[in-house]
């Protein structure tokens, strides 16, 4: 996976009533910070660009929607939607997968320490300079 792959540039359509839902949800989306907004000229449509590991389309079109914006519901934008929701969900659960995780490291290092193996010398420091 490149690393670019974690960008997104998704758009987000609106229902065309009630008119000029895409300029006010263009007004509140702006202050979040690491979310890139233009309005389309349509004057339906927002282009969003945001690194999924901090924003997906579901959360911000969740949101929205709580706030009363009505997206648009036609099969296409739904199929969209949905392709889209599904494809960030699995990128963050694999985002999420590989990193490391320190707890048990710091336990196989605690049992690797205590484990009797090849690698220790119990010979005492004074013997080994001896010559």
């Amino acid at each position: 996976m490149r690393p670019c792959d974690l960008e997104k540039i998704r758009e987000i359509v609106f229902h065309e009533l009630p008119v000029g839902q895409a300029a006010r949800a263009h007004v509140l989306l702006q202050g979040l910070e690491g979310l890139s907004v233009t309005c389309r000229e349509d004057g339906r449509c927002l282009v969003v660009r945001y690194s999924v590991c901090e924003y997906t389309l579901e959360g911000l079109e969740t949101a929205l929607a709580h706030q009363g914006f009505h997206l648009d519901n036609s099969l296409l934008s739904k199929l969209r939607r949905a392709m889209a929701y599904f494809c960030e969900s699995v990128q963050r659960r694999n985002v999420a997968a590989n990193e490391p995780d320190i707890k048990s490291q710091r336990a196989f290092m605690r049992v690797y320490e205590s484990h009797l193996h090849g690698d220790r010398d119990d010979t005492p420091e004074e013997w080994r300079r001896y010559k």
